[in-house]
């Protein structure tokens, strides 16, 4: 069985998710902002046109959040001063993913 890709939609709820997890347990680990980033970076590329251009913003956000190098510590602290941006960044996706793949 080979490797599907992921499609866009996979890519979307996949961070979703990690941004919902990282929001409401208040931890996460170097890993997931690893795949937080490269998720991001896909998307970047994948999603172009002006439709989401709201999108692309919290996208260069979510990347910037991701990129920092912390230690498990600092990441807890990182992420308990970005709660309001994880629930925001999440929500910008569940819209987007809604709108886009269910209408």
């Amino acid at each position: 069985m080979s490797n599907m890709p992921l499609t866009t939609n996979d890519q979307l709820n996949i961070l979703y998710d990690l941004l919902t997890e990282q929001s409401e347990d208040g931890c996460g680990t170097p890993a997931e902002c690893q795949q937080i980033a490269r998720l991001v970076q896909s998307l970047q590329n994948e999603l172009a046109d002006p439709s989401v251009e709201n999108l692309q913003e919290h996208l260069s956000g979510i990347s910037q959040y991701s990129q920092q190098n912390y230690s498990d510590d600092q990441l807890t602290e990182h992420i308990y001063s970005n709660q309001a941006n994880l629930q925001q960044w999440a929500s910008a996706i569940e819209q987007i993913k809604d709108s886009r793949f269910h209408g």
